[in-house]
């Protein structure tokens, strides 16, 4: 049976005793509303380490419209029973106020590339607010090994960038995104799209795939107008961007040449929930 922690004191005891007994600690941060793809990463958390901690915290300073923040699905007693069902040790249910204490601050870092484009050009604030929680939540949780999707491909880049800049002692592992039957990531905003909106969505990956069928005959500004064109069929989405990017560096390209790889990145807007995903491309087939 999962164990629930609220409060910092409490679950820091709890895993230093763990570790005390020679415990490998895993860790799963989370928003909650939890689906198959985060129950991905548990399982691989499970398998790799002798104890497993999953945080459901909505992170309040990583949301650039307070109306987002409003209606971020909750659901924590299915949460729980999800945990359980997949043999998570330990569920951390903080508090605001637990993860940031009166007097905290946000950090002050910058990421360079990596958090000017796409989804920082787009979310002013996001991933300061992003990054800041994490490196509370691994000071937290101390754990060895910390498992993130790479749905949100952006973030990992950045939360590894933060544990090398902060010297944090974790291993970050990057996990494959899950998918619906129909293609689309799993996500927890999938809940709030309407029936006609969820039908509409899977336009998305197809999109994405479709775009390896032009590279590399087709230069990637082609490419990235192809894609958009053929998601934009339907009047519910919107592509606020789609770029072709440097799976490091995160730098758009201009051509294939000395790119072996490259990374699409999308944003969509719905008229409810916007959407991301990605796709890692080969440039040399």
């Amino acid at each position: 049976m999962v164990q629930s922690y609220s409060t910092v004191r409490s679950l820091k005891e709890k895993l230093q005793s763990e570790r005390a007994e020679g415990c490998r600690i895993g860790f799963v941060p989370t928003m909650g509303a939890l689906h198959e793809g985060h129950l991905s990463l548990l399982r691989r958390a499970k398998q790799d380490n002798d104890r497993v901690v999953c945080s459901i915290f909505v992170n309040p300073t990583q949301f650039n419209d307070p109306g987002d923040l409003e209606k971020y699905p909750r659901m924590p007693e299915q949460d729980l029973q999800l945990l359980d069902s997949v043999g998570c040790d330990y569920a951390f249910l903080p508090s605001v106020s637990e993860v940031y204490p009166e007097g905290f601050r946000l950090l002050e870092i910058h990421f360079g590339t990596l958090e000017r484009v796409m989804e920082g050009a787009h979310r002013p604030g996001h991933f300061r607010g992003m990054a800041t929680v994490v490196k509370r939540l691994f000071e937290i949780a101390e754990p060895d090994t910390a498992y993130f999707g790479e749905k949100d491909f952006q973030q990992l880049a950045i939360v590894k960038k933060m544990v090398q800049e902060f010297r944090i002692p974790v291993h970050v592992i990057g996990c494959e995104t899950l998918r619906e039957s129909d293609g689309l990531a799993m996500s927890s905003r999938n809940l709030l799209l309407s029936a006609a909106q969820r039908k509409a969505a899977p336009l998305i990956y197809q999109g994405l795939r479709m775009a390896q069928e032009y590279i590399p005959h087709q230069q990637p500004a082609a490419v990235k107008e192809l894609v958009t064109r053929y998601i934009r069929q339907s009047p519910l989405l919107e592509v606020q961007y789609f770029d072709i990017v440097h799976p490091d560096t995160l730098e758009s390209l201009e051509h294939w040449e000395q790119h072996p790889v490259a990374q699409g990145c999308i944003a969509v807007l719905t008229g409810g929930p916007r959407l991301i995903d990605n796709i890692r491309y080969r440039t040399d087939a």
